[in-house]
């Protein structure tokens, strides 16, 4: 009688599956950054500065963005240009903090940032995915 082994390489597999993830969710978020950086208006530098990236590897999820509040008012607009117009409506003063001048403003136009960094990037990050996970295969 002819026997049959079987050897269980699934978790072998599925730490190789979960490295490859990993590998490209750094690069990707790495290379993201590095676009929205480049991409981020310049006043005080502080916005672009402030762009870095998280990697949850439990979730295998990367977050990319700014802890600065001014981060989405670059991204998504203010007042009358918000992005999808649910933005304040009309003109409104306010007084800057450091100078202590008023300013009248009807809002922010969005700059989306972000947004244009990951439109522009995103066939080079299909490749690196396809790259990376066609190595499992081999």
């Amino acid at each position: 009688m002819n026997y049959v082994h079987f050897t269980n390489n699934s978790i072998q597999v599925k730490n190789a599956i979960k490295d490859k993830c990993l590998k490209f969710l750094v690069e990707a978020s790495s290379l993201l950054v590095n676009q929205v950086v480049r991409n981020t208006t310049v006043k005080t530098g502080q916005l672009k500065r402030s762009w870095d990236f998280k990697i949850n590897e439990n979730e295998l999820e990367a977050q990319v963005g700014s802890p600065l509040e001014n981060a989405i008012w670059e991204e998504f607009g203010t007042g009358e240009y918000a992005l999808n117009g649910d933005g304040r409506k009309g003109s409104w003063s306010y007084k800057d903090s450091v100078t202590g001048e008023w300013h009248k403003t009807k809002g922010k136009k969005p700059k989306r940032a972000l947004y244009q960094s990951f439109i522009s990037i995103k066939s080079t990050l299909i490749s690196k995915a396809e790259t990376l996970f066609k190595e499992l295969g081999q």
